[in-house]
């Protein structure tokens, strides 16, 4: 493939360690045959999307830099057994079953229905292979413990859950991004013993384990505060706020989470009405005077104007954010 030799020869030229075994990996499987989308975003280095599913929330495929990066921190080696927590369309597993060869097996765990079924398809058209097996979450717990040689994480999760840590072989290890939505870094977290040695290779931005993470909706209150205190949380490591603001923000924050259950929730199909009388947007209405420069920030939306409701009504108007898998 004369556009993977010249990505791959860009990226070596950008200064990443690309091995001889991930390059002819990479040359080998064609991303093509695991996507419906033209690849022009790939071939630049950016994430192609592989999915839209029947909500409207976009799946991709990581960069390039991003999936030599992964597999360059994995330490792939022959036989190995890699259990894979996201499945990516199928791409990144026919990678690591071209690493870990015949004697090698991939486990792949996809918490999304649409996703796995669309990978299982994928995998079984274009490799036909037995070495690839794709579960669903609940099949985690059937897994055996001290199986896996490396685990490799394709969403950012809080942090790492026990039941996987418990796969792990001795000296084995998990890879992925550990964080919030707005806030992750990816972390290598080595098994000696009852311990774990954790090495942190740098800031990164994924989309969440889980896309049904993305289908929330920001305005319910639950998923409102939880963005709001996480962008808190990462502002204050890097800046100083003023006092008066920072009450502020606090406040805003405890009269949302204190708001009654069960409340209408505001999405695309809300009339003006109902929006205007709903209890999360008339308390931000009213923060609106020093809150409009800070709702980008606080919430990651930075495609809504708050001073003008008629935006949400917008077909512009999207709650899935606008992350992209990268290393700043």
């Amino acid at each position: 493939m004369e556009s993977m030799t010249k990505l791959l020869e860009s990226l070596e030229k950008s200064g990443l360690l690309v091995s001889k075994n991930i390059k002819r990996a990479m040359q080998e499987i064609n991303p093509a045959k695991f996507t419906d989308y033209e690849l022009d975003y790939f071939w630049n280095d950016r994430p192609v999307p592989f999915l839209t599913t029947d909500s409207g929330a976009s799946k991709t495929i990581s960069a390039p830099h991003m999936i030599v990066t992964m597999l360059h921190h994995l330490e792939v080696v022959k036989g190995q057994s890699i259990l894979l927590m996201g499945a990516k369309g199928g791409y990144i597993s026919a990678l690591l079953d071209n690493l870990v060869g015949k004697k090698g097996k991939i486990t792949v765990i996809e918490p999304h229905e649409e996703v796995r079924e669309y990978t299982k398809i994928k995998i079984e058209n274009y490799l036909g292979t037995n070495n690839i097996l794709v579960n669903g979450p609940n099949d985690l717990e059937g897994l055996d413990d001290n199986h896996f040689d490396r685990v490799l994480m394709t969403g950012f999760v809080k942090k790492i859950p026990s039941e996987i840590k418990y796969k792990v072989k001795e000296d084995g290890f998990i890879l992925g991004p550990i964080g919030s939505i707005v806030h992750q870094r990816l972390i290598k977290k080595e098994k000696q013993g009852d311990d774990w040695i954790d090495t942190d290779l740098g800031g990164v931005v994924f989309g969440p384990m889980d896309i049904g993470d993305l289908e929330k909706n920001l305005f319910e209150p639950k998923n409102l505060v939880e963005h709001m205190e996480n962008a808190l949380e990462l502002i204050l490591e890097v800046i100083d706020i003023e006092e008066e603001s920072l009450s502020r923000i606090n406040n805003l924050i405890w009269s949302i989470k204190n708001l009654p259950p069960g409340i209408p929730i505001v999405d695309e199909y809300s009339s003006e009405e109902e929006i205007l009388e709903n209890p999360v947007m008339e308390l931000l209405l009213a923060e609106m005077e020093w809150l409009g420069p800070l709702w980008p920030i606080l919430t990651g939306i930075d495609g809504l104007d708050i001073s003008n409701i008629e935006a949400i009504n917008s077909e512009h108007y999207s709650n899935t954010g606008g992350h992209e898998d990268l290393i700043p």
